[in-house]
């Protein structure tokens, strides 16, 4: 049996190799289907695997505070939430007395409402993320460790001194050729002398690959932009009792803002893992929607396949009569092309697998990506491929195997 499958592999590669053109043109469908759901998979791990470094990245062992539901959104929020009264410095103030559970806690201050410019000497950058924050926040946020300089004192920060901590991607832009540290620059058209430069985060911080953040001591935020009002909080619980710091947290916050027994919280606690779990939900139903598309170009190729199957047969009508005259049976005919088919399709796949591979790599090279072809995607992508040539090869092969030996040898 295994020497008879040999065989009809062999004359399978002969047939293809006799029509190369009309072979490569037939799988096209299985190649671009194969190549989407590879694509689909490299991409989706390279994404996860950045985003899930990026949340990580503020520290697996702290949780987000802020009015607002956290998550993507569309459009505009919801009234109920643009009504919530803000967070304050003294909720955070509160948890880190009231919440045993909690180690660190770092307050911050932003002014969304404004747009911020920095700049020094003839080198400018917008779209920065600036925030007044507390000496805490290089403790909490995993994310902040230095590359140079050091971060302002708590004594500065009372003092209301302009210090001014960079992400590396603000500090590489306004000083390409010098050394940052103890240079003054403007945030907003006001002096700041620059102490330490952020390190950039593996995985990215804020907007993609960039660190933008400007951090200035929080009370010289305050000083400098009254109006300023929107809080955030980030905690640090103590180790192994994320869950419990959480927990502590919301019933201080639910007393502090009067929140009634069966009243929904009017703020969001959101741990790291938490915001993990709910990135894999959002790109998990992207990857399906994704591989449900590439499904239509299996399927497709699939009748592609089955359509030039048809063609070979009719056209080896007299070679099918030949050998059930000689003896062949109706299960070696079937085998025949099947194997053909499936061979068809699986070389279809290399093709995809080889041309998505590539691909890959160019995304890798150019956007700093780690996107990466799993080795389980390379797996299924070729079984899907072959699978398509055993399911759309059935019909074919069968009408192959049961035409009358008498009548093919009459055919013209």
């Amino acid at each position: 049996m295994a020497q008879a499958h040999r065989e009809h592999l062999r004359q399978a590669l002969d047939t293809l190799r006799a029509h190369k053109l009309r072979s490569l043109l037939t799988v096209l469908g299985v190649v671009m289907g194969v190549g989407v759901i590879m694509l689909v998979a490299a991409l989706v791990a390279g994404f996860d695997q950045n985003v899930t470094e990026n949340i990580t990245g503020y520290g697996a062992d702290t949780a987000f505070i802020s009015r607002f539901d956290q998550g993507p959104h569309i459009g505009r929020r919801p009234k109920e939430e643009r009504l919530r009264k803000p967070l304050t410095l003294e909720d955070g103030e509160a948890i880190q007395e009231k919440c045993p559970a909690v180690k660190n806690v770092a307050v911050w201050i932003a002014n969304w409402e404004q747009a911020h410019k920095v700049r020094y000497r003839d080198n400018e950058v917008a779209a920065i993320d600036f925030r007044g924050a507390f000496p805490s926040f290089a403790l909490v946020y995993a994310n902040a460790t230095l590359r140079e300089g050091r971060f302002f004192t708590d004594a500065e920060n009372l003092h209301r001194e302009k210090l001014v901590v960079l992400g590396e991607n603000v500090a590489t832009a306004l000083f390409p050729s010098v050394e940052p540290l103890d240079k003054e620059m403007l945030i907003d058209g006001s002096p700041f002398r620059v102490i330490g430069v952020i390190e950039k985060p593996k995985g990215g911080a804020g907007m993609g690959d960039e660190d933008r953040r400007v951090l200035i001591p929080y009370y010289t935020f305050r000083k400098i932009y009254p109006a300023a009002y929107e809080h955030a909080i980030r905690i640090q619980a103590r180790k192994g009792q994320l869950n419990l710091a959480a927990d502590q947290t919301r019933e201080v916050l639910r007393r502090r803002r009067n929140v009634g027994y069966n009243q929904p919280d009017n703020f969001s606690i959101q741990t790291s893992q938490q915001a993990v779990e709910q990135f894999h939900q959002i790109i998990g139903m992207v990857a399906l929607a994704m591989i449900v598309l590439s499904s239509i170009g299996l399927l497709i190729g699939g009748v592609g396949v089955m359509n030039i199957m048809l063609v070979s047969v009719t056209e080896r009508t007299r070679e099918i009569g030949v050998r059930k005259a000689i003896g062949a049976r109706r299960s070696d005919i079937t085998w025949q092309f099947l194997l053909e088919a499936m061979t068809l399709t699986g070389m279809g796949g290399v093709l995809g697998i080889l041309l998505t591979s590539g691909v890959v790599a160019v995304i890798r090279q150019a956007t700093e990506m780690a996107a990466t072809v799993p080795f389980w995607a390379i797996f299924v992508g070729e079984a899907v491929s072959v699978g398509i040539g055993l399911i759309f090869g059935v019909w074919p092969a069968m009408k192959a195997a049961r035409l009358d030996p008498v009548e093919a040898l009459r055919y013209e």
